[in-house]
């Protein structure tokens, strides 16, 4: 069978992002709620292990759900990478993982090896993340940043090589950076709505897929200057502080409130899950995990410093699984991405 369940309209700026990638979407009453998950009778019978990698940014929640969901189904034991979103996507289009946590779509490449390999798959929406532009608590110079400072400070043409290169009221002292690597989600959508797509960004700062190092990197030097998901900010927010920034609207930071408006743009941004399509409808134990997901996400989500899906929006996901196990909805990869099929629908 093959027709395609979608997101909803997103609010505020983020419909135009979101936009881009949306297909026909679920009838769902705006006042309903996502259904809390009821574990099967049989819950205890079942067994298996899954393996899910990707983003540090989806991290977090992946891990919060299968904390949460350990205690559930103690059969079934759940593991999460944090290798980047391009380095879970290089897993999950071979079929060597179920899984792969994404703060960005599947890539045009990513899906034609997908497609190469005989993998289909569902994307379900899990979050919304704004993307945190910090320095060290200890900074003292910088209220905000523009758009454009933005860009010229990554920019490899940019021309910033000390902090008064880029505002001459702040020091002349070196400019110290840090990010994520080229395998993080973060880091191609930083760069694609910061820089652009015919900007290279700029090579001499410090890069790791571990979130964790750039926090410190970052709290260890008052020059110094990073970006990352807003749920590493919070947790850390003793020993950094927030760069407000300034898309001709603002500046904002990154809140809940900002991030679910989006009123904090050009930043804010969804997070995802991919799913194996074949191991979706062949294998019990990732389905349970999934349906425990999508009723846990939005409390998780919002315990870990992210915010929470639209409550009609939680539904959708809810009902496009339903579907998605049943085979009555047609796998992502064969509609939503573009790419021909790989498999019969």
């Amino acid at each position: 069978m093959g027709f395609s369940i979608g997101s909803a309209a997103r609010k505020g700026a983020l419909v135009a992002f979101l936009g881009t990638m949306a297909f026909a979407p679920i009838a769902v009453a705006q006042d309903a709620t996502p259904a809390p998950y009821t574990a099967p009778d049989d819950i205890a019978d079942i067994s298996g292990s899954i393996e899910s990698d990707g983003s540090s940014t989806v991290g977090p929640v992946t891990e919060a759900v299968i904390e949460e969901f350990a205690a559930v189904a103690p059969g079934i034991t759940v593991t999460n990478g944090i290798s980047g979103t391009g380095g879970g996507f290089e897993r999950f289009v071979i079929g060597e993982i179920p899984i792969a946590n994404a703060s960005r779509p599947i890539a045009d490449d990513e899906a034609a090896l997908a497609v190469e390999n005989g993998v289909d798959y569902y994307r379900f929406d899990v979050a919304y993340d704004g993307i945190s532009i910090v320095v060290s608590a200890e900074n003292d110079f910088i209220e905000s940043l523009t758009v454009e400072q933005l860009a010229q400070l990554w920019s490899a043409d940019g021309g910033v090589t000390n902090w008064s290169d880029l505002d001459p009221s702040f020091p002349d002292e070196p400019v110290e950076l840090y990010g994520p690597g080229a395998d993080s989600g973060t880091f191609d959508f930083f760069n694609e709505e910061v820089l652009g797509e015919d900007v290279a960004v700029r090579t001499d700062y410090n890069p790791s897929e571990d979130d964790n190092v750039l926090v410190e990197g970052v709290a260890g030097s008052p020059n110094a200057l990073g970006y990352f998901g807003f749920a590493y900010y919070e947790a850390n927010a003793e020993s950094l502080r927030l760069v407000p920034i300034d898309n001709g609207d603002g500046p904002f930071e990154p809140s809940v409130e900002t991030i679910g408006d989006g009123s904090y743009a050009p930043l804010s941004r969804p997070l995802f899950i991919y799913v194996n399509a074949e191991a979706l409808q062949s294998d019990p134990a990732i389905q349970e995990f999934l349906r425990f997901y999508l009723a846990s996400s939005a409390e998780l989500s919002a315990d870990v410093g992210y915010v929470a899906l639209p409550a009609e929006v939680g539904v959708e996901q809810q009902t496009k699984l339903g579907g998605a196990i049943s085979g009555e909805v047609a796998p992502d990869s064969l509609t939503v991405e573009g790419t021909p099929a790989a498999t019969p629908s």
